[in-house]
């Protein structure tokens, strides 16, 4: 029997109707679905935006990823979704594996495809429209113009990383503020982006949130999915 097709599907923030109609396609014609979730949760957000599209036969495998920079240090339990992905595959079954946002962009999926690539299996990406995109569209605020330099920043990195790209940049994303808001909050502030600053939590999602005081909300605990849109004043 030939091997099935993996699919990497971008599913995008939150909001199901953000779907490409390539990826609602995809979705249709999978016979199993991985669902990535992390250890500390048991459900998937992924899943969820996906489940309108799905085939009522679908099967659901639910595969846990640990919250790491580089998957060699849980080479483990990366390697075991890969070998069951490829028993998956090997019984002919089409696999989808759905990620939020755009499957090349800071995705969980990046580690399953590296890992799949030198393994001879067809494999399918399907972008998807990341978060700050859609924040961008939703709230009405063009992300950047002319010659803006546009500078992409995950708040989990050095803090002096950080600071050195907010100096150099006309425009600013910073993804994944959950862990070092205070300290995001205070370089913001710095660098004279604070007031220009807007937050949003879990875009297009039930429970959404949209904070454009940053600052007065300085020490609240924040969703992992949340994304802060800002620039220099010109």
């Amino acid at each position: 029997m030939d091997f099935g097709t993996f699919y990497g599907i971008g599913v995008g923030p939150g909001d199901p109707e953000l779907l490409t109609v390539k990826a609602i396609e995809a979705l249709k014609k999978i016979d199993v679905l991985i669902a990535p979730k992390t250890e500390k949760k048991s459900d998937s957000v992924a899943l969820s935006i996906a489940q309108p599209y799905l085939k009522p036969t679908v099967e659901i495998v639910y595969q846990t990823f640990p919250m790491v920079k580089d998957f060699a240090e849980e080479t483990e339990i990366f390697e075991s979704n890969k070998a069951e992905i490829l028993s998956l595959l090997r019984d002919g079954k089409n696999v989808g594996f759905a990620t939020l946002g755009d499957p090349m962009f800071y995705s969980t999926y990046i580690y399953i495809f590296r890992l799949l690539e030198p393994c001879g299996v067809k494999i399918v990406t399907i972008p998807g429209v990341p978060a700050f995109l859609a924040i961008a569209a939703q709230i009405g605020r063009p992300l950047a113009y002319g010659n803006d330099i546009l500078t992409i920043i995950p708040a989990t990195a050095e803090l002096a990383a950080i600071e050195n790209f907010l100096d150099k940049a006309d425009a600013t994303v910073l993804m994944k503020v959950y862990k070092n808001f205070p300290e995001v909050v205070d370089a913001l502030k710095i660098h004279g982006m604070i007031d220009d600053a807007v937050l949003v939590s879990r875009c297009g999602l039930d429970d959404e949130k949209i904070i454009t005081d940053i600052a007065a909300h300085k020490n609240e605990t924040l969703n992992y999915l949340s994304t802060i849109l800002t620039r220099k004043k010109s």
